[in-house]
């Protein structure tokens, strides 16, 4: 090995235990709703920017940090949005209600329908950006929990920063039995 090449590989040695040490930092917090009835996680490193817990609907609101221009033009975000249902019939007209809000959105696009009947994913416009959304309703008790997870549908942060949103987003339904 060349005595040029050394301080190269000392660099990447030090730029790959950064990012090992940020992805051992990336543990979750944990949160809940409707007064403990609805538990789940969510990454430490997304700042929650809105919270509602009294009431009903009820809601926790997370920003997802997006280090690229894009993240100034559009906010990539993460909601758990809980309200109360008589019945599987009241939950079912909450998403359906869910779902004609979102057509209602500029440029909706429906996407491919995820795994059962209550996972959608869909593109729509906000602020003269392309975002994706991804949505999954549970019926827990008499409970109806919405996950939101928007971000753009191309980020100039790159395919790692996208895959570590979905990786997130997945992380947050696993955490509320989905």
């Amino acid at each position: 090995m060349s005595v040029r090449r050394l301080p190269r590989l000392m660099s990447f040695a030090a730029l790959v235990l950064a990012f090992g040490g940020q992805a051992a930092a990336a543990t979750a917090a944990d949160y809940s709703l409707a007064a403990g009835s609805v538990r789940f996680s969510a990454p430490t490193g997304w700042p929650r920017i809105m919270e509602k817990d009294d009431g009903d609907p009820q809601f926790i609101a997370f920003q997802v940090p997006d280090p690229s221009p894009t993240g100034h033009e559009v906010l990539a975000r993460v909601t758990v949005t809980v309200h109360t249902v008589s019945d599987a019939q009241a939950f079912k007209t909450w998403v359906d209600a869910g779902l004609a809000k979102a057509r209602g959105l500029p440029q909706y696009q429906s996407g491919a329908r995820g795994t059962g009947s209550s996972r959608f994913t869909y593109t729509a416009m906000e602020n003269k950006q392309r975002l994706d959304y991804r949505e999954s309703y549970y019926f827990k008790g008499n409970q109806g929990v919405q996950l939101r997870c928007v971000r753009p549908l191309v980020s100039l942060a790159g395919p790692a920063w996208t895959a570590a949103f979905d990786r997130g987003c997945d992380a947050v339904a696993r955490s509320l039995g989905g």
